[in-house]
């Protein structure tokens, strides 16, 4: 296993870990689909991590109801759109709010 596998397996379970205590607190319907948006943000952020086109520490993401949204800042347009492209490549994303802001 390669370091990125390990970083990725250990952001993901932190994640389900750290937020399943408050399931159904952000207007969801059931647990599962609380810890389905976690799943969803945990993978988005984590391929961000992974890609070399996205600076993942500037980018926040937030789901909600599978509903994905993107805050931060980019360099160019072209990082904000590759952001994009990773949440929308996430199984289970029904939309995508790309909120990002290109500093010039």
């Amino acid at each position: 296993m390669n370091i990125k596998t390990l970083l990725t397996a250990a952001m993901m379970a932190a994640a389900l870990l750290t937020t399943a205590g408050c399931a159904v607190s952000r207007g969801q319907e059931t647990v599962g689909a609380y810890v389905d948006d976690a799943g969803i943000t945990t993978l988005v952020k984590s391929r961000m991590a992974e890609s070399k086109a996205v600076s993942a520490s500037s980018i926040s993401v937030e789901t909600l109801n599978g509903v994905v949204m993107l805050s931060g800042f980019a360099k160019s347009s072209s990082e904000k759109a590759a952001a994009e492209s990773i949440a929308r490549g996430v199984n289970n994303v029904k939309s995508v709010r790309n909120e990002i802001a290109v500093r010039p």
